[in-house]
């Protein structure tokens, strides 16, 4: 919304001063030709904005400009500073609205706290995209549109129309009734009801989506993550999943609890390895967790995946022995 866009556009003068079209453009993420009428428009609301001509010229605001405070203390603007930090919100699509808020929570604080609560929030990280063994978390890319869309049926609650590729499916439209929305690990999920049966999509799958007129038939209330554990407890005890039994150095111990669905049972054993009895999703799902661990875990039951895991290393040991000399 223009609105916002131009409080944001004050605010980002306020901050940090003299600014090119090209960088307010780039920040705001519009042409430089809507920063520039952008600029004409606070002029003629009363800001008082002036460019500066010349090479490293730009907009500026006349000093000593003050925008309406919102009362913040310094530890609530803190708060919200370093709940900025996570990236759920790129998730739910509402990154660029983040951006903007932060930029007013910023603002919002007396002159003489701003920059130290801004240095604060840098001394802080909330889940980076690796962890200590470099192990990458991967974030999804679902256009906003989609997700805008979504958000918005959710919210209002609407019945909502999604065109979705389940696994090994061609995308088909669904009309589904929205719960509300999740974000796990960057992955986004819609919590979703159908013909009454409790469904969850992945956002990533949904190549396209509608809200309907139709108001969605669920509960006024819902306590979302009971609901997101009750659901994952379904996923975890059902299909074609496996149980496998397992020895594992216990340095590694994460590393495959990080792959595994559930852990049913754990006991140390003399040696000072660890005994686990752990549920995967299938056992070619199996067979590739415990393939990673090389011989840092021994998959002890069942002799099914005992023997798909001998059968690779003998394929591989084959690959790399030495040419006969005949």
């Amino acid at each position: 919304m223009r609105a916002d866009r131009l409080v944001s556009l004050v605010l980002l003068l306020r901050q940090r001063g003299r600014q090119s079209a090209a960088t307010l453009a780039r920040e705001l993420e519009v042409s430089t030709r809507t920063v520039l009428r952008d600029i004409e428009a606070l002029s003629v609301a009363g800001v008082p904005v002036y460019a500066e001509r010349g090479r490293h010229g730009g907009f500026a605001l006349l000093p000593g400009f003050q925008t309406e405070l919102t009362g913040l203390s310094h530890d609530e603007a803190l708060a919200l500073l370093i709940a900025g930090s996570r990236r759920g919100a790129q998730a739910f699509g509402l990154g660029s609205a983040l951006a903007s808020a932060m930029l007013k929570v910023v603002d919002a604080l007396p002159e003489s706290h701003r920059d130290t609560a801004a240095g604060v929030a840098e001394r802080l990280l909330i889940d980076p995209e690796t962890d200590l063994l470099t192990r990458r978390v991967t974030a999804e890319e679902v256009p906003d549109a989609i997700v805008g869309e979504i958000r918005r049926a959710v919210f209002a609650g609407h019945k909502l129309r999604v065109r979705y590729a389940a696994t090994g499916q061609p995308p088909q439209w669904r009309t589904v009734d929205p719960v509300g929305m999740v974000t796990v690990r960057e992955q986004g999920y819609l919590l979703a009801t159908r013909s009454g049966a409790d469904r969850t999509y992945r956002l990533s799958r949904v190549s396209a989506a509608e809200e309907l007129d139709e108001p969605a038939e669920r509960p006024d209330r819902i306590d979302l993550d009971r609901a997101w554990r009750e659901r994952g407890t379904r996923f975890r005890t059902g299909g074609d999943q496996i149980a496998v039994l397992v020895r594992i150095d216990p340095a590694r111990r994460e590393e495959l609890l990080d792959t595994a669905l559930d852990v049913r049972s754990e006991e140390a054993e003399g040696d000072g390895r660890l005994r686990l009895e752990v549920t995967f999703q299938d056992a070619r799902h199996a067979e590739w967790a415990l393939w990673q661990l090389a011989t840092s875990a021994e998959a002890l039951a069942p002799q099914s995946l005992r023997t798909a895991l001998r059968d690779r290393a003998t394929a591989l040991a084959s690959r790399y022995s030495p040419p006969s000399d005949g």
